[in-house]
């Protein structure tokens, strides 16, 4: 008889990338989302509104964006320790790693 092999449930994202969370540079991450920012408000400013909405979409699906949200909730907000909709905690840096693209 053959035995099937049971995956472990992943949380929140990949296998092994639990390094990547560390040696991650948020600061340039940070920059690149500021930036993105200062270019929506500044379109924004100039009636432009079609660059808005591509610059929106843009900030959508930054990956950029992704992380640093994902860091906010899960290291920086007040509530980290706060089950989320799926009743999951991120406390540990392999389980804050997101599944990107």
């Amino acid at each position: 008889m053959t035995e099937l092999a049971i995956a472990e449930p992943r949380m929140n994202g990949p296998e092994g990338d639990a390094e990547f969370w560390h040696s991650n540079g948020w600061s340039r991450e940070e920059t690149s989302v500021r930036r993105l920012r200062q270019r929506i408000f500044r379109a924004a400013r100039e009636g432009d509104m079609k660059q808005v909405r591509n610059l929106q979409r843009l900030m959508l699906r930054s990956r950029a964006n992704t992380l640093t949200s994902v860091r906010r909730v899960c290291q920086v907000s007040t509530g980290k320790k706060t089950a989320g909709i799926d009743g999951q905690k991120a406390l540990t840096p392999r389980t804050r790693v997101p599944q990107l693209m």
